[in-house]
């Protein structure tokens, strides 16, 4: 089964396209040129990226907490004899 299309095709099928993600769960790849342009997913496959993007960024958040707490300026001359 077809899962790439050029735009035009996209264009002239919009509900072959949309009907094949929302309902047969495929990956639709849109083309121009010949490059891939963009991609028409199901919500699931969405909703996925998105809970593993809140994942990556749970743990960057973690990681910058380990770091030290900083210092105001005024003690950090201080310590520096400025």
């Amino acid at each position: 089964m077809k899962k790439h299309f050029t735009t035009v095709e996209a264009r002239n099928h919009f509900g072959d396209v949309i009907n094949r993600a929302a309902y047969g769960k495929e990956r639709v790849i849109l083309t121009r040129r010949g490059q891939k342009l963009v991609a028409v997913i199901p919500m699931e496959d969405l909703e996925l990226l998105n809970r593993l993007e809140d994942r990556v960024d749970l743990e960057a958040i973690k990681e910058a907490l380990k770091e030290p707490e900083t210092l105001p300026w005024e003690q950090v001359k201080k310590e520096l004899g400025l």
